[in-house]
């Protein structure tokens, strides 16, 4: 489990843990305990650009079981996960376009089946390309 970002206590937050500043992202891109994920409204920004070492996570097609319309289950969701190189004791830190919309929804899946240690990055895809 990577450190906290404590730059974010005095915003007022209920979980300030969960939110990590770019600058954290910056400083942790070579670590190999935490795994960026960027997940995007827009599928092709990710194939455009994206922070080195993200992995992407469609929310739609990756996400979402294609049959069933709902989220993946448990069994899919495990091995999305290894295959994105997301252990259980991986700090997720998760980003996207439309202030982390769908960003938010990966995270809350990882968060339903179990995934202690997961993050968003403040600002999103707009403010680390903005830095």
């Amino acid at each position: 489990m990577a450190e906290r970002d404590t730059t974010q206590d005095a915003r007022g937050y209920a979980h300030p843990e969960m939110l990590v500043s770019t600058q954290w992202v910056a400083d942790h891109l070579d670590d190999p305990n935490v795994r960026l994920v960027e997940s995007d409204e827009d599928v092709m920004l990710y194939e455009i650009g994206h922070i080195r070492g993200a992995v992407n996570l469609d929310w739609h097609t990756d996400l979402q079981d294609q049959v069933d319309r709902d989220f993946i289950d448990k069994a899919e969701f495990e091995r999305l996960a290894g295959q994105s190189g997301i252990a259980n004791d991986t700090t997720v830190v998760f980003y996207g376009d439309r202030n982390n919309w769908y960003a938010t929804y990966a995270l809350w899946l990882f968060r339903y089946y179990g995934h202690e240690d997961v993050r968003v990055m403040d600002g999103g895809r707009a403010k680390w390309e903005a830095e």
